[in-house]
């Protein structure tokens, strides 16, 4: 199984990215704002039912992937590391837009609630990437199963997605008008994020435990 510090390493991450802009907790949020809580949670579900589908893949292939290429975890490493990077430039760059900037959404039913949840979550490129790049960088054969490890991670992956997501579901109206009064918390907050996931970037790029 996966080593409790590299798992405790993979929460941080996982919270991290959950964190940050992205397009589950904009409609999350703009959901919540516009139909209420019980729509948000509704959306929700849809969400997590996309982690799961992109848990399941990312699971079956990089078992293929360690099994057929054993040097692959090189590669890939560095392909995580650019995109955290990635993740902290989005964060960092000039007019970088807030996850606690919400839209106007129109009112949608339970069914379609949950429908848009999922594809706003399986057409996500940022989930799809995380689960390629990332993954790999905390999945050692010689502790056995690929395809348990990569299911261990992805539920944990997929209960820091969820406890962010509530937050966010919970106090929406809270948030967004906290925020939308404090420009400069928003503008602290991006900074911030975007120096904790460089310096995640960095750290796991140089990590050499598999060397």
């Amino acid at each position: 199984m996966v080593p409790l510090p590299d798992l405790l390493l993979f929460a941080g991450a996982a919270l991290l990215v959950a964190l940050t802009p992205g397009p589950n907790m904009v409609y999350l949020l703009s959901r919540s704002i516009c139909q209420g809580r019980k729509a948000g949670l509704m959306s929700l579900a849809g969400v997590l039912l996309g982690f799961g589908v992109h848990m399941l893949a990312a699971a079956v292939g990089l078992t293929a992937l360690f099994l057929a290429v054993p040097m692959a975890y090189e590669a890939l490493k560095w392909a995580g590391a650019a995109y955290l990077l990635w993740l902290a430039w989005q964060a960092l760059k000039p007019g970088a837009r807030s996850p606690f900037e919400a839209r106007v959404l129109p009112p949608d039913s339970p069914a379609r609630l949950v429908a848009m949840g999922f594809l706003t979550n399986l057409l996500n490129p940022k989930i799809a990437v995380f689960y390629l790049s990332v993954f790999p960088q905390f999945i050692t054969p010689e502790h056995g199963s690929v395809l348990a490890q990569s299911v261990l991670l992805g539920s944990v992956q997929i209960a820091c997605s969820a406890a962010v997501n509530l937050s966010v579901i919970v106090s929406a109206a809270r948030l967004a008008a906290w925020f939308g009064q404090r420009p400069l918390w928003l503008r602290w907050q991006q900074r911030v994020m975007g120096a904790v996931l460089g310096a995640l970037a960095v750290r796991l790029a140089l990590d050499e435990r598999r060397g």
